[in-house]
């Protein structure tokens, strides 16, 4: 499969709504592959579409070592709130306070099409947080909590 290149802020194409994935196709899949050798390439723990220039809703985190692909994915409860430091491959050398819950429960498609329902806490479920934002055309910088 193939790097692809990470968009920057500033890109506009981070700031619009991601297309719901109607098919999962070989395209998609390629694209996925894509994802995941690029968040890897670049020592990330999750990547969102947008930031490879596809306005298609999936993104893919790492649950412990393991990368955890999510198609439409859509977080249907959330409890709790702690704010902590996060990055971004596309917000290059900045860190921002944001914050989020601490426990979430998400739908979503996996890659073989098969509709998926999970809990999520802390990191993972800041993990997901940050990268379903992406999809919505939302960045840490508009999340940034001032101390």
């Amino acid at each position: 499969m193939a790097l692809r290149e990470i968009r920057i802020l500033g890109d506009e194409i981070l700031r619009k709504k991601c297309r719901k994935v109607e098919k999962i196709d070989e395209k998609i899949l390629e694209l996925i592959q894509d994802m995941k050798d690029t968040m890897f390439a670049n020592d990330g723990v999750g990547i969102a579409a947008p930031q490879v220039g596809v306005l298609k809703r999936i993104v893919v985190v790492l649950n412990g070592k393991k990368p955890v692909v999510l198609i439409n994915p859509v977080i249907v409860s959330k409890e709790g709130r702690a704010v902590d430091s996060e990055g971004c491959l596309s917000v290059r050398k900045r860190v921002v306070n944001v914050a989020r819950p601490t426990k979430i429960t998400v739908t979503a498609l996996n890659e073989k099409g098969e509709e998926i329902t999970f809990e999520a806490q802390n990191f993972y479920a800041r993990e997901i947080c940050h990268e379903v934002d992406h999809l919505d055309g939302i960045l840490i910088v508009d999340r940034e909590e001032c101390e």
